[in-house]
Parts: structure tokens; sequence; C-alpha cells
């Protein structure tokens, strides 16, 4: 009789709490959609379990503030609606700070057309053992403006815990990404600077790509320094099909098919495969129908970094793997600093593309000459040993 008291009362006290938290999802959307401009939110401490995605529209001046980043916890585990944690749209100045957002089906937060989004002390992850069903994005503004990232932490996301694609004037500092396909991802993006952060034990530590078919077609004007990229030799755990997919295991830094990129005073340690890596979107084989886009990397300035490593091995795995084993066959004398070498004679520079490597510590180097199928590898610096413009700092209008 006591176990069947048990069994009742706790069946009881399991359907109270399911309302209670459908409850909370319920005040919490309610708000959302009601707050006036110029109000802030407060969340309350505690662990709050959600069914169904939250959503921010059209609204200025906004701050919705939790007790904390691991008081304030935002659960998304056994998500069956929408699929972003919260999504905020077409919005001026908003503010999400002080909390957790755990486990959504899709990405964790998303923000579309805002001008002046700020994420501060937000934690972004999914809780079990990465791999391809995580959703693709941590934090992920996208097509926004005036963005700033500041002590934020991003936990296994299958593309990028922290990523800013096709927006300008943005800020990522101070902040760690750790056990994602990509640590810190700026895409197609303009005026960015990435600097003081903590981007280790991922795939590939920070990425800045310029891809195809995107409504904002090149980036540029992209600053990343003083960045501790280390033990990023996490296996790739990304979807089949995804860009990131074909991130080599043991990626420090890499830059893919963008202009004006400066990486400077970084902390390049233990990233067993590639160190920085430059390269042509040719060079992954897929094709380009973007008849506006420019596949090369150009003005690219790397100086001032310190590499270090153990020797050893790269990465086996997935076709850099391959090529790395019996094209490239460096063995355990891997270059610290790669590029593949694919030109466009177009260029005013072909021979260079105005890519200038200089002053980096411990760093080693080689043309790849993946265009001739690597048969004229080199490891002469000379030609790269030159210098561009610094490039300007980025200025934020923010609340």
């Amino acid at each position: 009789m006591k176990t069947l008291f048990a069994l009742l009362f706790s069946c009881c006290l399991l359907s109270l709490t399911a309302q209670a938290q459908s409850g909370v999802q319920k005040a919490i959307q309610k708000q959302l959609i009601l707050t006036e401009d110029g109000e802030t939110i407060q969340l309350d401490a505690g662990t709050f379990t959600f069914t169904g995605s939250l959503s921010l529209e059209d609204k200025k001046n906004i701050v919705i503030r939790g007790q904390g980043m691991d008081k304030t916890v935002l659960s998304f585990k056994g998500q069956t609606d929408g699929a972003e944690g919260l999504r905020v749209s077409n919005g001026q100045n908003i503010i999400i700070e002080n909390l957790t957002i755990q486990d959504t089906k899709g990405d964790c937060i998303k923000t579309m057309n805002v001008n002046g989004i700020t994420f501060r002390n937000v934690k972004v992850e999914w809780t079990g053992t990465p791999g391809p069903d995580n959703g693709s994005y941590g934090l992920y503004p996208v097509q926004c403006q005036n963005v700033l990232i500041e002590d934020c932490v991003a936990i296994g996301a299958s593309d990028a815990g922290i990523y800013v694609g096709q927006s300008k004037n943005i800020i990522v500092r101070r902040c760690e990404a750790y056990h994602n396909v990509a640590g810190i991802e700026i895409e197609n993006s303009l005026m960015a600077d990435v600097y003081e952060n903590n981007a280790h034990e991922n795939t590939g530590g920070i990425l800045v790509f310029d891809l195809p078919d995107l409504v904002q077609k090149r980036g540029g004007n992209v600053r990343v320094y003083k960045n501790q990229i280390r033990n990023n030799n996490f296996d790739n755990f990304a979807p089949k099909g995804n860009i990131v997919a074909g991130v080599m295991a043991g990626t420090g830094v890499l830059i893919l098919a963008t202009n004006e990129v400066e990486i400077f005073e970084n902390q390049i340690i233990n990233n067993k495969s590639i160190g920085t890596g430059i390269i042509s979107y040719y060079f992954t084989e897929r094709p380009i129908a973007d008849t506006a886009y420019y596949p090369y990397p150009t003005k690219i300035n790397i100086h001032d970094n310190t590499y270090q490593r153990e020797r050893g091995y790269p990465s086996r795995k997935g076709r850099m793997g391959l090529i790395f084993r019996f094209k490239l066959k460096f063995g355990k004398n891997v270059p610290d600093i790669i590029w593949d070498g694919i030109t466009d004679e177009k260029y005013a520079r072909p021979a260079t593309m105005d890519i200038c490597l200089r002053n980096n510590a411990g760093a080693t180097f080689a043309n790849m000459d993946a265009a001739n199928n690597f048969k004229k590898i080199s490891r002469n610096v000379t030609a790269q040993d030159c210098t561009l413009q610094p490039l300007t700092d980025t200025k934020l209008t923010l609340k």
C-alpha cells in the first residue's frame, strides 16, 4: 500500500512539475510579446525546461537578463516545437546576458536583422557527447550590425560555437569555446575584431570564411589577435555535406577565400595538423555557381604570433588527412602555416596574392602548390616575407 501511495504521489508530483514548467514557458513568451521598448525582462534563478522556441520580434532597447550564467538555465532538452532556443529578429539595441541555454534542437540563440545586439556572460551548450545531432550554432547573429559578444561560453555545436555571419561591425572578446567543430567563426562579414578569446579542444579553433550564394558576398577587415588557440584536435563531428565537415582535426586558424584578414599576437599552440591554413574555395572542390563570388584569399597579414607544437603526425581522417598522407608527405615535420598556392593570374600580384608572413615565433611554412597537384611544394617563405598596412579597429554603435 505504501508503495502504491508513493507511486501515485510521484506521478502527481511529475504532473504538477510539468504543468509548472509549461506555465513558465508561456509566461516568458508572453513577456517577450508584450514587453514595451526600453524595458528589461528579468529571469529568475533556476533550471527551466522548454518544449518550444522563444521569440522576440520588432523590439527596441530590450534587456533579457538572468541571474547569472550558471544560475538561470533554460533547457530545451526534448524540444518538440521550433528549432532555436531563442530567436530575436528585426530589433534594435537588444542585450541578452547572465544566463545559459542548453540542448536546443537547432541553434541556441539566433538573431537576425538586429542593429545592436549584445551577448554578455551567456553560456550555450549541448550537454551530452558531442555529435552530428547537436544544433549547428550556439550564438548565431546573422545579417546584423553592431554585434558585441563578450565573456560568453560555447560548447558542443556541430558547426560553430560562436558564429557571426553576413554582419558588420563585430567584436568577439574574452569568450571560451570548446568541444565544437569550429570554436569561433566569422563568415562573409565586415569589420570584425576577435580578441582575448580561448578557443581550445575544438576541431578548428578560429575560422574566417567567405562562402558563395549568400546575400552579403564578401567579408573583410577582420582582425584576430591576442587569442589562446590551443589543442584544437577534437574529432570532426559535423553532419556530412556541411562545409565545416571538411575542417581537419588539429586546425588552429583557417582562412577560406576571404580578404583583408590580420592575424597577430596569438598563441597558436599544439594544434597537430595546421597551425594556420590559407586556402581558396577551389581547394574544397565544391562547385561555384555564384558569379559574384571571389574564391581566393587575398591581403592576409599574419605576424607576431607564437607557434608551438610537439612533433607528430597530423590527423589521418577525411580528405585532408589523405592529402597530407599521400600528397604532401610531411610526415611528422608538419609546417605551422600552410597556403594552398592556388592563385588568380588576373590579380595584381598573383605570385603572392598579398599573403604576408613576418615575425611569427617558431613558425614554419609551406606552399602546397595545390593547383599543380602538389608537384612543387615549397617551404621557402621568402615570397611571403612582406608587410601590409594594419587594419583599422572596429567601432560599435550600441545602447
